[in-house]
């Protein structure tokens, strides 16, 4: 969809709508309105029609919104119907808590590969997929293609490993080291991800607001 120069900021209201949309599926409403949408998601029926007529619209005036067709619309536009293979890199704390509690298979990505540098944690297995060695990575992505790589790695090793996954064909990276990856490859795709932002955004609303 970024090839049609779709703004970031709408991008990154697609995975709500999907979200609320799926909240509306599961209490059994089948229809609703972008005025009806807009309070429950606290934005504005004007910026809720903007962005979906990006996409093509979807709504029926006098009717609204098919809950159901909707949710099924933007998951094509996220690629969630088509998953991508995706390893994991460094599953201390962080990392087996990523891959024990994040339903992948809902987001788009399905976890084929599981990876450390510590051997003591070498054979584990996390949610049904062994851990293997750093030193196993080149030939398990030649011949398995992941896609993605999730990186839960300490910020040192991030730079050095993102490099070589680029050259083993990962096209995207959700970064958890604690640094800014900004590779310049074309074509790569970085989400980076830093949960002390978000809780320092906390700290700044309870002081000033």
């Amino acid at each position: 969809m970024e090839t049609k120069q779709i703004s970031k900021a709408v991008i990154k209201r697609l995975p709500r709508y999907y979200r609320y949309l799926g909240e509306l599926m599961e209490d059994n409403v089948e229809r609703i309105s972008s005025n009806e949408l807009s309070k429950k998601m606290h934005t504005t029926a004007s910026q809720i029609r903007q962005d979906l007529n990006n996409f093509g619209g979807f709504g029926q005036q006098g009717y609204g919104y098919n809950i159901e067709l909707l949710q099924s619309e933007i998951a094509r536009i996220l690629g969630i119907d088509a998953p991508k293979s995706a390893i994991l890199i460094g599953v201390g704390n962080l990392g087996k808590a990523i891959t024990m509690h994040v339903n992948f298979e809902s987001k788009g990505f399905k976890l084929i590969g599981l990876f450390d540098s510590k051997e003591s944690l070498v054979g584990q297995m996390i949610k049904n997929l062994p851990v293997r060695s750093i030193s196993t990575l080149d030939e398990f992505c030649r011949e398995n293609l992941p896609e993605a790589a999730f990186l839960c790695i300490p910020k040192k090793a991030a730079v050095q490993l993102s490099n070589q996954l680029v050259r083993l064909g990962i096209k995207g990276f959700w970064n958890f080291s604690h640094y800014d990856l900004a590779l310049k490859y074309p074509g790569i795709k970085v989400e980076n991800v830093h949960f002390g932002d978000s809780l320092m955004t906390l700290s700044y609303r309870l002081h000033n607001e």
